[in-house]
């Protein structure tokens, strides 16, 4: 596990594109953190960093979205999961046998449904507005 202390958006993206070098396919990302922290923006320096762009938004709506880039990402918002029927209903499980890494923002409403090596990445408020403590865990960066 490690941690790491961001002072702005643009540092958590750096932080997401050191984790896109490790990435082969396959893996799930795991976010906890409320709201705000900067899931969305990981997930955005992640993707870009992997030639997909900086066209990454919440998928509050849509529950998963994808973009296309060196490897596939499926993007998830667990926030309004309550129940397997509800998990079901993403298609998450079938996301689970591709070669796309799955990024799940809420990731504690499905911690039950999550592989045991999934990567996992805690955000919370650090000690000024913009810093972030980000701890990630299942991956050595």
């Amino acid at each position: 596990m490690a941690v790491f202390v961001s002072k702005s958006v643009a540092d958590t993206e750096k932080l997401a594109a050191r984790l896109a070098e490790k990435l082969r396919g396959g893996e799930v990302i795991a976010f906890t953190g409320s709201m705000g922290m900067g899931k969305t923006a990981f997930t955005r320096g992640l993707v870009e960093a992997l030639g997909g762009g900086d066209v990454v938004s919440s998928p509050t709506f849509a529950l998963v979205n994808e973009y296309a880039a060196r490897l596939t990402v499926q993007h998830f918002d667990m926030y309004r999961v309550s129940g397997w029927d509800d998990l079901y209903s993403t298609g998450f499980f079938d996301y689970l046998d591709t070669d796309s890494v799955l990024v799940i923002e809420w990731s504690e409403n499905i911690d039950g449904a999550l592989p045991e090596n999934t990567i996992r990445i805690d955000m919370q408020k650090g000690e000024t507005e913009t810093e972030r403590v980000i701890t990630i865990d299942g991956i050595e960066l």
